[in-house]
């Protein structure tokens, strides 16, 4: 089974395809049994203060052909359409990388490839789609596939996906699995000023470097991958997404995946620890999400942004 999120939308849709049931609603939980083992996992989206809901998520269960194999992913629009690119992702992607795998893929490469692949297929589909203009509209993607007892981690921008380890005192502690793609980074930088393009802050956030275009004051882009924003897609902003390979262990207990209204908020220890302690599995996303607009609210001169995740547990908590 399956359950996928787009909280640009305000209707509530149920319909059931290959790969299971797709809930749309601006909060969603879902537990659910696969050949008699309980599958737990939360999502939760809240809309910020910027106008629509940019965010998207998907989880599918028993996706493709192998045992033990799912994908769940989220996905943060930007620019004028980016809850229509963020929403053309996420009900696209997974039949394009799906379309990438045979069987049993147990080869990093193969992943590698296929994660790529799609990536790839996935931005030539928004360019060309008729009435959309993406000249400066995008969105990022962090999506993993879990297959049997490891992960392959597919990222693009500056969502970003988090284990929750178990200590050996019993806590729990963040291990994050992604890089944040942003133009400050110096190989992202650099590649960006080799392609002509600008990475300049603005004197009002000194600590964000954004990306321009050479001659133009536009668009001021804080990341430095995503699907779209085709006007900059000469001077370095690339839609190939950072592919990595991580067995699991017996003292992983989920995977956190979520856009940057969390991370802006909340450290990578802060949400695992919410995670560790809701009262449920279910309610875990939701615990996280509320505790990042609370946090919001230290920031008033800031725009409350919008908020997703994913908790994807692979252990039961009790």
């Amino acid at each position: 089974m399956g359950i996928c999120i787009s909280s640009a939308s305000s209707q509530i849709r149920h319909e059931t395809n290959k790969v299971g049931s797709v809930l749309e609603e601006d909060y969603c939980k879902k537990s659910y049994s696969v050949c008699g083992i309980q599958k737990l996992e939360s999502i939760c989206s809240k809309q910020g203060r910027k106008g629509v809901n940019q965010d998207a998520a998907f989880s599918y269960q028993e996706y493709g052909e192998a045992k033990e194999s799912c994908l769940f992913g989220v996905f943060d629009g930007h620019g004028q359409n980016g809850h229509i690119v963020s929403n053309i992702v996420k009900n696209r992607l997974p039949s394009l990388l799906l379309g990438q795998i045979t069987g049993e893929t147990k080869s990093f490469e193969l992943w590698k490839q296929a994660f790529e692949t799609s990536f790839k297929a996935m931005d030539k589909d928004i360019k060309v789609e008729e009435n959309l203009d993406c000249s400066y509209s995008g969105s990022t993607a962090v999506v993993v596939v879990k297959q049997g007892d490891y992960l392959v981690i597919g990222n693009l921008g500056d969502s970003r996906a988090v284990m929750g380890r178990i200590t050996d005192d019993g806590g729990i502690k963040a291990i994050q699995l992604t890089t944040d793609l942003k133009p400050g980074l110096p190989s992202e930088g650099e590649r960006i000023r080799r392609c002509k393009g600008r990475v300049l802050a603005l004197k009002e956030e000194e600590h964000i470097p954004r990306v321009w275009l050479p001659n133009e004051d536009a668009p001021g882009l804080a990341m430095s991958r995503a699907f779209g924003d085709f006007a900059l897609k000469h001077y370095g902003i690339i839609a190939l997404p950072v592919v990595s390979f991580r067995p699991l262990t017996s003292h992983d207990r989920f995977i956190i995946l979520a856009t940057d209204g969390i991370w802006d908020v909340l450290s990578n220890n802060e949400v695992a620890s919410i995670v560790w302690a809701a009262e449920s599995e279910e309610a875990a996303a939701k615990a996280v999400v509320e505790a990042a607009a609370e946090a919001w609210k230290r920031y008033p001169s800031s725009k409350h942004d919008d908020c997703t995740v994913v908790c994807h547990f692979l252990q039961n908590q009790n």
